[in-house]
């Protein structure tokens, strides 16, 4: 495994990433300790999580436990990690839906304190590395939520805060606010990015460059489409869990050319889709949503993978 400095904070996490958002479904909550595991055996040492994972309707699959019935994404994840927390650098969290509650979401010093503590209490562990503000909150004003994420890394339960899904004027708001009133500021975004979806370039990779942030990628191949045209064909893909009616036709026609060239050099769809997101500006990891042990090893295994710089302008040509 490789590893990247993330941000200011002076920590390398691995290039690879494991999302846990499907964790009950799609690895199985029995399953999840060999994924787990698999990725321990990898080198790979960074896992995302958040409050509400496990519990969202729309990654409900036919013939799987329901959203109701299934254990929070965190509760399998910490006990897939116990005896090894140490080893990693964990992410959560908070301020999606959790509950019928008028104050069950948000980024509310009330609502993210408490979810801390649930948080805690599920991954069986007395701090978590990374902290996220899920998304933003228009509710709550940006400085409440930042004292707040503040006051957990003074009280020794939060190592390093972190905004996921912001626009780049938010993030630049979050620095500014942290740095005239001395709290902890974000060391990280994380945005959707990958070679279908290059939205992040125009604002939000400038800002991160600027102001010395990493970013990390979610939905890192589009669903699953840049591991291979035959996700499309799939009951259930990561779009359709989204409560989306699939791929476009412009998304297919990219998938088709990164096979082809996947083809033409010898190198998998997904390698190369990895191996292109890694060679963009602040990107430190990529989030992946392995199902099975083996993807684990599919995925990890693009570490090794080298592109030189005429290869890698073909990848960035194909999504233009």
């Amino acid at each position: 495994m490789e590893y990247s400095l993330l941000g200011p904070s002076g920590v390398r996490v691995s290039k690879v990433c494991i999302g846990t958002a499907t964790f009950g479904v799609a690895p199985t909550a029995e399953d999840a300790d060999r994924v787990v595991h698999a990725a321990l055996d990898h080198g790979i040492n960074f896992f995302d999580t958040a409050n509400a994972y496990g519990n969202l309707a729309h990654f409900d699959r036919p013939g799987m436990p329901t959203w109701e019935q299934r254990e929070p994404a965190e509760e399998i994840l910490g006990r897939a990690l116990r005896g090894r927390r140490d080893e990693v650098i964990l992410a959560t969290k908070s301020r999606e839906r959790i509950g019928p509650g008028v104050n069950d979401l948000g980024l509310s010093r009330r609502h993210v304190m408490a979810q801390l503590e649930n948080s805690l209490r599920r991954l069986g562990t007395d701090y978590v590395d990374i902290y996220y503000a899920h998304h933003p909150d228009p509710d709550t004003p940006l400085e409440q939520t930042l004292r707040a994420f503040d006051d957990m890394v003074r009280q020794g339960k939060v190592r390093y805060v972190a905004l996921s899904t912001y626009p780049a004027w938010e993030m630049t708001h979050a620095l500014w606010i942290c740095g005239e009133r001395n709290l902890h500021a974000p060391i990280c975004a994380q945005v959707r990015y990958n070679l279908l979806d290059r939205s992040p370039e125009a604002e939000v990779v400038p800002a991160c460059l600027r102001f010395g942030l990493s970013l990390v990628t979610f939905s890192s191949l589009h669903g699953g489409l840049l591991a291979g045209l035959d996700v499309a064909a799939r009951e259930v893909s990561g779009w359709k869990r989204w409560g989306g009616q699939g791929f476009s036709e412009e998304e297919l026609r990219v998938a088709r050319k990164l096979e082809k060239v996947s083809a033409e050099w010898g190198v998998r769809p997904h390698h190369l889709a990895l191996v292109w997101l890694w060679s963009r500006p602040v990107v430190a990891s990529a989030i992946i949503g392995p199902e099975t042990a083996a993807e684990v090893t599919a995925n990890a295994a693009a570490v090794d993978v080298t592109l030189d710089s005429e290869q890698l302008a073909v990848l960035e040509a194909l999504g233009r």
